[in-house]
């Protein structure tokens, strides 16, 4: 019975849980490439926006997520966030 629950919870769990796409580029990136130099620790495609699916239950958490994968004490900003109703092919 208990594992019935389980697989009850994850299933209205994983229903509930949206896909958001997150816009994202690194400032440091992008002002050393504008300056014809190179940052020391990501590539220079950072200067360009990226876009990252995050699934969360709501757009604060995709924001929370993003902001721990992207921080911006190294330089990433989070551009735009969406929610999505499909997936990246």
């Amino acid at each position: 019975m208990y594992y019935e629950q389980a697989i009850s919870l994850e299933n209205r769990k994983a229903t509930s849980m949206a896909k958001y796409e997150v816009t994202v580029f690194n400032q440091e990136v992008r002002e050393k490439v504008e300056a014809g130099e190179r940052h020391r620790q990501f590539k220079d495609d950072w200067a360009d926006f990226h876009y990252i699916e995050i699934t969360a239950l709501s757009e604060q958490e995709a924001r929370e997520k993003a902001k721990s994968r992207y921080p911006s004490d190294q330089g990433f900003v989070i551009d735009n966030i969406q929610q999505s109703d499909q997936g990246f092919e």
